[in-house]
């Protein structure tokens, strides 16, 4: 049985989501404390959590869309070789 591969050392990965968890307590934190009406911390919020969304989102959406790209190249290259070991046959 093969063992999984990962792009992502452990190590990054634990920096990637700890970065992540620090910068929204921060955020959170800075919310928390600004002198405004809930009103204006509601929006400030809800802004927030809609970017943080639309990022996860979007990098999902990146990075599907570059894999696809990688998959149809090379089912276009398998194709394409294909095409020309038939037209190399026919003509023996």
């Amino acid at each position: 049985m093969k063992k999984k591969a990962y792009r992502n050392t452990p190590a990054f990965v634990f920096l990637s989501w700890g970065s992540f968890a620090f910068f929204v307590a921060l955020m959170l934190i800075g919310l928390y404390t600004l002198k405004e009406p809930l009103m204006v911390k509601g929006y400030y919020l809800m802004g927030s959590v809609g970017l943080i969304s639309s990022s996860f989102t979007l990098s999902k959406v990146i990075r599907d869309n570059q894999e696809d790209e990688e998959r149809y190249n090379q089912m276009f290259r398998a194709n394409d070789g294909l095409v020309k070991k038939e037209d190399t046959d026919t003509h023996i």
